[in-house]
């Protein structure tokens, strides 16, 4: 299967945004929270539901924890799940709701295990165990939200169903990753369609369309999830080498793909796949964002719920945030505290940009909130 450069696009040079900030939003550091001494690998807002806008949670340790972000600058915890190994790490979490629209924290890390918490009984609802190795990132299914998927060192990306514990489809083997996947994200409307990218260099996009019946099956199987026919899809419909290390973060904005390596830049790039020809095709490189010091791995960025606000950390304690829809790009904040000195390893920007999170390599949470503008 070929694999695509950045010379394989059309040619056209790549609009690269400056470090000045243009003032456009401005943001004022207003809490710390400091939850222990483990580092906090993964923190994000719950956007599945309307009610919860406000609501966050954390994992570090063996630890998740929720909390709700006050208007007032201050955080309030609302629960803590504590892991029966006192030795898991957990490295990512994700929100999901059951079909009844309970919501649910997924998380997992160095045990490659899956932990769904019933954020309603504060108790753990189900355990996947499948990976043979640890789990660096789990997104969900926003279009049906009891879907998740999740990427591994063991170098496969599964798909699950959280209402019945069915691991549905195992995206590994003959075109799969070669090394650790780091990062994986469904595409927003094209229901069909991910993207993952990892310690192989490269971002491959699969298509789910042939197997979906399989996963139509998983909501109404009825015997042991142990005994579903879970299938492998072998073979990505794209596989592109954008960058030349780690690819350790990507996402979708829209059918365009932002993604991140170790080289201090998020690049966003179009895909073009052919349809009738799996593993043909070529990129289009549009747009790269420069982040100062973010050259050690593990490092994740965020937007808000329209991908207007992109927010990342470096290994210093800076956050970065970029427009990310104006070309060339907007650098609008450089956010930062003095005590933050930190490698932030993820970032969460709320529903509307207002307010900005991230958690470090030292055990805390900051805050930064958007200063209020005068009306003109």
């Amino acid at each position: 299967m070929a694999k695509l450069g950045p010379g394989q696009g059309l040619g056209c040079e790549a609009a690269v945004g400056l470090l000045a900030p243009s003032r456009k939003r401005e943001y004022k550091a207003c809490n710390k929270l400091t939850e222990g001494k483990r580092p906090l690998y993964a923190i994000g807002f719950n956007f599945l539901d309307v009610r919860y806008y406000e609501v966050f949670a954390t994992v570090g340790g063996n630890r998740v924890t929720t909390y709700s972000c006050l208007k007032d600058g201050n955080f309030a915890i609302l629960q803590a799940y504590i892991d029966e190994d006192k030795d898991e790490s957990f490295y990512t979490l994700s929100w999901a709701c059951d079909l009844d629209g309970t919501p649910l924290l997924v998380a997992a890390g160095s045990n490659g295990i899956i932990r769904v918490i019933n954020c309603a009984t504060e108790k753990l609802l189900k355990t996947f165990v499948g990976h043979g190795d640890s789990i660096n990132e789990i997104r969900t299914q926003a279009l049906k939200p009891s879907l998740i998927i999740s990427a591994s060192k063991d170098e496969s990306v599964r798909l699950w169903n959280v209402h019945t514990g069915i691991c549905i489809l195992i995206f590994a083997g003959a075109g799969g990753h070669r090394n650790e996947v780091l990062s994986v994200d469904f595409h927003p409307s094209d229901i069909y369609r991910i993207a993952s990218c990892g310690m192989d260099n490269t971002v491959k996009i699969w298509s789910m369309k042939e197997f979906w019946p399989y996963v139509e099956q998983s909501f109404t199987w009825t015997d042991l999830p142990s005994k579903f026919p879970t299938k492998y899809v072998q073979f990505p419909v794209l596989v592109a080498v954008v960058h030349s290390n780690y690819v350790d973060c990507t996402r979708w904005l829209g059918d365009f793909i932002l993604s991140k390596s170790v080289d201090n830049e998020i690049v966003l790039w179009e895909p073009k796949t052919k349809e009738q020809s799996p593993g043909e095709g070529s990129i289009d490189i549009l747009q790269k964002y420069p982040v100062p010091e973010c050259d050690i791995w593990f490092i994740k960025f965020s937007c808000d719920f329209h991908f207007n606000q992109l927010a990342i950390g470096n290994r210093e304690g800076k956050v970065y945030v970029w427009e990310v829809q104006s070309s060339p790009p907007v650098l609008t904040a450089r956010l930062t505290n003095p005590q933050c000195k930190s490698a932030i390893r993820q970032t969460a920007v709320s529903f509307d940009g207002s307010t900005i999170l991230a958690c470090s390599e030292d055990g805390s949470i900051w805050r930064w909130d958007e200063v209020d503008h005068p009306k003109a």
